[in-house]
């Protein structure tokens, strides 16, 4: 047997065993790669300001947890707390009240009549209260597997950023790609990921506080339903009508309709139109255009946006950072191959 089969049967098996050994982490260490790689900037700047790897991958995956993770966390164990105290005779509120609304519907959505009858003789309030005691748990259950996973990948994303500089060169070295291929896929790579990464953090901050404020006023913690609604926004198309839809019922329940009709309007107008439909997009595209000053670098924000929705649609939570990764990929993949087609017709000329 050739030496460099033997060498190569042996990477198999040693990169087999590595995947066995190493699975239950692949998620975490991907993401954590990919928000090192969408932080390098911040990285650089505070190597430069501290003068130390050690205190800038300290710092940077410190603000990771506050900003990113914190939030989320907060959110999730609140949650919890407040539907293991919720009060059964809400859900009796709900269902009095829209029964009461179905029997004597406004002029106009009288047609629906017939269907909503027939609907509603599958609900039952002790079966709601029985489902929202399981979703506690399940929300329970899901918290500390987030959680987890948070401290996994805050863990990992410090290795990154303290030895990302090693990790790069070593990859260079072993990847069989010229030097400039390599430099262009990991520029690229980093230029769209922190385009995503910024524009993630900014727009659901943007939404939650939209939506906090308007609650806030209502009488209800405007903190912790913005964080909601700053995460329930990047769920596509529903992701807003999750958080608005229970208040504007809960308002009609307890006899508010004015506030009830008040939070669909704001959050259907002002937040889903306004502000995911038009303002959005152009917060992705000033950040693109301020993160990538270079023609080459630069990827059309409708691509970013709408790799955003495919990622959450495709892998759930963690796809707004894996889908723009794979379009920006398979994308500097392309330009790569355009290149090395023109340099061989350029030879061939």
């Amino acid at each position: 047997m050739k030496p460099q089969y033997f060498v190569a049967i042996l990477f198999a098996t040693s990169l087999y065993w590595m995947y066995l050994l190493y699975a239950p982490f692949l998620l975490s260490i991907t993401i954590a790669a990919l928000l090192a790689i969408s932080t390098a900037n911040i990285q650089d700047l505070l190597e430069k300001l501290f003068n130390s790897k050690l205190a800038a991958a300290s710092i940077s995956s410190f603000l990771l947890a506050v900003l990113f993770f914190a939030p989320l966390g907060y959110f999730l164990a609140t949650l919890t707390i407040k539907l293991n105290s919720i009060d059964p005779q809400v859900f009796v509120g709900i269902e009095t009240y829209i029964k009461e609304w179905i029997k004597t519907p406004p002029a106009y959505l009288s047609f629906i009549k017939p269907y909503a009858v027939d609907a509603l003789k599958d609900i039952d309030v002790n079966s709601l209260t029985t489902k929202a005691i399981s979703l506690t748990g399940t929300i329970g259950s899901f918290s500390a597997g987030f959680l987890k996973n948070a401290f996994l990948i805050i863990i990992f994303y410090f290795f990154y950023q303290y030895n990302g500089a090693h990790i790069v060169e070593f990859l260079k070295r072993v990847v069989q790609m010229s030097v400039d291929e390599t430099t262009t896929l990991t520029k690229e790579l980093s230029a769209v990921m922190s385009v995503v990464f910024y524009s993630i953090i900014v727009t659901a901050m943007f939404e939650g506080i939209l939506f906090g404020v308007a609650v806030s006023f209502m009488g209800y913690n405007g903190l912790l339903f913005g964080i909601m609604y700053g995460f329930a926004s990047l769920i596509p198309v529903v992701g807003g009508t999750l958080m608005w839809l229970p208040f504007m019922l809960y308002e009609f329940s307890i006899g508010d309709s004015s506030s009830a009709i008040f939070i669909a309007l704001y959050s259907i107008v002002v937040i889903s139109i306004i502000a995911d439909t038009f303002i959005k997009p152009l917060i992705i595209k000033e950040i693109n255009n301020r993160l990538l000053k270079e023609d080459d670098t630069r990827i059309n924000e409708l691509i970013i946006f709408f790799a955003i929705i495919a990622g959450l649609a495709t892998f759930g939570f963690w796809g707004m950072i894996l889908g723009p990764a794979i379009t920006a990929f398979f994308l500097t993949i392309l330009k790569l191959f355009e290149a090395r087609t023109k340099e061989c017709e350029t030879k061939n000329t």
